[in-house]
Order: structure tokens, then sequence, then C-alpha cells
């Protein structure tokens, strides 16, 4: 084991996951603080302190474990910001707007990076000890942002798209797949263990990363 590379990984990855995870919880609060539900208001989650929203599991364990792997790109969760959809005005039709708001605010993310890559790659040679560490987490801000808004937005409850189905979907078959949430995490993981999800996420974030990390670069 490569202490020394673990420890760059680390270096390299931390600040680009919390950010991810954190504004990810934060957006789902905010719209739906703005959509009538102040559940997350008064819980104190509307806050970018990162210490709020740390799953002790999912924002740490399961990204350092994928490190010490050497996996090619990393995923983690922060805890989700609590939502009452009773207390939206418009709970069904709502309820698909505070879903949108995690995965839509990771996108910006990997494009916000992108931007932030491009000034990195085009800094004075003076600045190379400064540009180099930024430009490699501005590529790892793209990636696991990228991870984050493609995961989310596959249409099983209790994931942001299968929120966002429900919200769609005519009643009856809204219905149906709103059954599956109390089960929806079994079947990631099992998902995840046959490896199809890795089959399905990989070739898009590797896909959207690579044309923008080369958009940066170039």
């Amino acid at each position: 084991m490569d202490i020394d590379a673990i420890i760059r990984g680390i270096s390299i990855w931390a600040l680009p996951v919390v950010l991810a995870v954190v504004l990810h919880e934060v957006a789902h609060g905010w719209v739906a603080f703005k959509l009538g539900d102040d559940t997350a208001h008064w819980m104190g989650r509307l806050t970018l302190n990162p210490l709020k929203h740390i799953d002790p599991f999912g924002t740490l364990l399961i990204p350092l474990m994928l490190i010490v792997a050497g996996s090619p790109f990393l995923f983690g969760y922060a805890k989700p910001v609590p939502v009452d959809f009773r207390k939206l005005r418009n709970p069904r039709r709502d309820m698909v707007w505070v879903a949108m708001a995690g995965p839509v605010t990771n996108l910006l993310l990997a494009f916000a990076s992108t931007l932030l890559l491009m000034l990195a790659v085009n800094m004075p040679q003076s600045m190379i000890w400064a540009a180099e560490p930024l430009a490699l987490m501005c590529q790892a801000s793209i990636i696991i942002n990228l991870v984050l808004c493609i995961f989310n937005l596959l249409p099983l409850p209790p994931l942001d798209g299968g929120r966002v189905a429900v919200g769609l979907l005519p009643g009856p078959a809204a219905y149906q797949l709103a059954r599956i949430e109390p089960y929806g995490f079994i079947i990631i993981v099992g998902l995840l263990l046959l490896g199809v999800l890795q089959q399905v996420i990989g070739p898009l974030v590797m896909g959207g990363s690579y044309l923008l990390i080369n958009m940066a670069i170039q």
C-alpha cells in the first residue's frame, strides 16, 4: 500500500467531495424552503457548515475506501436534508423541483470547475506551485459532481430521479413506482454488487468528464 499516494489522493479529493455532497443536500433544502417547507431551515440544515451534513459512512468512509482501492472515480453522500412534502404548496409538482435541485447543483458545480480548470492551466509558470494542485482538484470536482448528478438521476426511489419520475408519471404508475422506495437502497446495493450501475454510470461519467476536462485544457 502506497501511503504517499493515499495521502495525495485524500488531499486532492477531500474538498471536492465534501463540497459536492454538501451543496447537493443544501440545494434540496433551499428549494423546499422557497416552495413552502421550512423543515430544513428550522433544523439548521440550510448551512454550508459541513459538520451539519457529514455522514461518517457516506461522506468519509466510502470515499476513503475508494481512494485506497485506487478507484478511477469516487462516490459519496451526505446526510439527507429533511423535506416534508406535505408542506409544499403543490406537493406533486414541487417534489419534482426539490428533487432536481441536487443533480442540477452538481451539474453547475461541474461546469464551474471546468471554468476554474481553464484558469488553472493558463496560470503563469511562476505560479505552478498553485496551478498544479488546483488543476487536479478541479478535475476531481468535475468527476465527483458528474457521478452524483448521473447517479441521482436514475429513476429509482429514493434517488432524486425516482422522485422526479413519481412526480411526473400518471397516478397509477407513480403509485407503483413510489411503493419501491422502502427497497430502493437494497436494489441499488444489489445492482452495484452485480456491476450493473458501474456499466451504466461509468461510460457517462468518464465521457462527460473527458469532454469537460479537454475543453478546459485545450
